[in-house]
């Protein structure tokens, strides 16, 4: 039987909060099913980390909202990065996908990812999005309807882990600091999990 679907009202919190829940949830594209392993939130107001920080642009604008909807940008001209949408509409933030596993299409992934196998098939952000075939022209897309791109409920891991988010060295010592990061505790297809420790 078909798991439900994540409602939009999911997403209508601090990106903090939404990025825990996601822990466990499915994304899912046509034959593709993946399990969230690794999230990370970027929150409104005052996160330096935030595409949103120096206001509303072309670019981030998918991320200012209605929340429950796609946000992907492509980093360093190569990688598509899917994120999802948060808080209130003009609350510009959102949830990173770092990571997942797969449950469903695995020879698809395989093949998309071209030859690899095991947790490199899909431990970062830009993995995931190859393997769902995901460029900019999704940002925007509801996740809470069906067809395309949806969330559907999964089961929440038996830990969570917590730490720095990557990559963000642009940010202000606060902002790089922040236990912004969560990964299913349970799970092999988390990235810089040395970086990481249980949620108290």
């Amino acid at each position: 039987m078909p798991r439900s679907l994540l409602p939009q009202n999911f997403y209508a919190r601090d990106a903090l909060l939404v990025a825990r829940d996601l822990l466990g949830q499915r994304l899912v594209r046509g034959r593709v099913v993946l399990r969230i392993t690794e999230v990370e939130a970027y929150r409104h107001p005052n996160d330096s980390a935030n595409h949103c920080r120096a206001g509303k642009t072309v670019r981030n604008a998918p991320m200012w909202g209605p929340p429950g909807h796609a946000y992907v940008y492509l980093c360093y001209g190569i990688h598509s990065m899917l994120n999802m949408v948060t808080n209130a509409e003009g609350e510009g933030a959102a949830v990173l996908v770092r990571s997942c596993e797969p449950i469903e299409g695995l020879s698809i992934i395989r093949r998309r990812r071209k030859g690899f196998d095991g947790p490199a098939l899909l431990t970062g952000p830009g993995k995931v999005a190859a393997a769902l075939l995901l460029t900019t022209a999704w940002s925007g897309h509801p996740l809470f309807v069906p067809g395309g791109l949806e969330v559907r409920k999964g089961d929440s891991p038996r830990m969570i882990l917590v730490g720095p988010r990557v990559g963000i060295d642009y940010a202000d010592p606060d902002g790089r600091r922040a236990p912004y990061r969560f990964a299913a505790g349970d799970s092999a297809w988390v990235t810089e999990r040395k970086k990481l420790k249980p949620l108290a």
